[in-house]
């Protein structure tokens, strides 16, 4: 089972525009006269602004093009993050609680905190789930662990509802929204918060990054419009997706090579013969370099519906299009031609059929 991993991805900066600059005082007990304070970028750590403790105080004035995530560096101590705005913020506490740090000033570095009070826990609920199901041998145990995993992640995603919903105009929610996209898993959904944010807050370096990401992503998305690609048969015969149009289609990528592919290909050649009757049929988009290989596996595969390929191995157009990175992989078109499911394996596929064909 593939593992479950979730990363906190940081990305470019996003800011807006001001005319200003930043003023960040500082009042931290521990730290010792002359300690170097700096504030560093914190995708690439480059040093934005430094200064040092003064009278058990600090001072660090900068500029920045436009609000975003910083880290607080003290010394030696464990940098914090930040969120900066050109205004005069404040930083009170302690070293021997700096996670806590008071930071006031920043309106974006409240919405901050407000995002990591309800989604750290969360997180780290899921992370440690997770970890559990990568180590458990037992699949009746999987299964709950799974179970207990979908639903602290459908928490995750009501959170996400609650608090872009709430902070239209804040220009922490498209990096929230970038953060947690892989687990809202539907860049619609994505796509329709990104589209309710302010204006301003989309033509941030962030908006605009989470834009193209949500452009990429939609691709092959259930919901979507299927793209059409044309590839020669085993015939030479060019053959095109949108000449299935009226059909249920399973566009399925997979190679001669691909092991997994090889071991669920019975599975498609049953489900094949059940419905094919029922306005269904399947096109295969194969990744191979080879045609021999590729013509034996069809045979040896009984694999009776139409195949294409380009042979060009990873560099498939086809599969390009689409963003295939790992097969197998397939996309369930409708008559209509919009993508209703994706990556149906074994059981789910023919489930799906039932759905949609039914199974009388």
């Amino acid at each position: 089972m593939r593992k479950l991993l979730f990363a906190f991805l940081l990305f470019p900066t996003f800011v807006f525009a001001q005319s200003q600059g930043f003023t960040l005082t500082g009042s931290i007990t521990g730290l010792p006269e002359g300690t170097e304070v700096k504030v560093t970028n914190a995708n690439d750590n480059a040093v934005l602004e430094k200064s040092k403790v003064a009278g058990g105080k600090f001072v660090v004035k900068g500029s920045i093009p436009e609000p975003g995530l910083y880290f607080l560096v003290l010394g030696k101590e464990q940098p914090q993050y930040i969120y900066l705005e050109n205004s005069t913020i404040s930083v009170s506490g302690s070293t021997k609680a700096l996670p806590s740090l008071q930071v006031t000033g920043s309106k974006s570095h409240q919405d901050f905190d407000e995002f990591r009070k309800v989604f750290n826990p969360l997180v780290g609920k899921m992370n440690a789930v997770a970890g559990q199901i990568n180590e458990s041998p037992d699949e009746v145990q999987r299964a709950s662990l799974m179970g207990q995993y979908g639903t602290i992640r459908q928490q995750v995603k009501e959170e996400v509802a609650k608090f872009v919903t709430a902070k239209k105009e804040s220009y922490v929610s498209p990096f929230l929204l970038y953060v947690t996209a892989q687990l809202l898993d539907d860049p619609l959904q994505v796509e329709q918060f990104y589209l309710s944010l302010s204006e301003s807050v989309r033509n941030t370096a962030i908006g605009k990054n989470l834009a193209e990401f949500i452009a990429y992503n939609k691709v092959g998305a259930v919901g979507t419009d299927a793209l059409d690609f044309t590839q020669n048969d085993p015939a030479g015969q060019p053959v095109s997706l949108a000449s299935f149009r009226g059909k249920y289609v399973l566009v399925d990528f997979w190679a001669s090579w691909c092991k997994p592919c090889r071991m669920e290909n019975p599975n498609v050649v049953k489900t094949f013969q059940k419905f094919n009757a029922k306005n269904f049929t399947v096109l295969g988009v194969s990744l191979d370099r080879d045609k021999e290989p590729w013509l034996k596996a069809i045979k040896d595969d009984s694999l009776a519906w139409t195949q294409v390929s380009d042979l060009q191995f990873w560099n498939n157009s086809a599969a390009q299009l689409y963003h295939v990175q790992g097969i197998p992989q397939n996309f369930l078109v409708d008559p209509k031609g919009k993508i209703i499911a994706r990556n149906l394996r074994g059981e789910e596929l023919e489930a799906k059929l039932c759905e949609v064909l039914g199974c009388n």
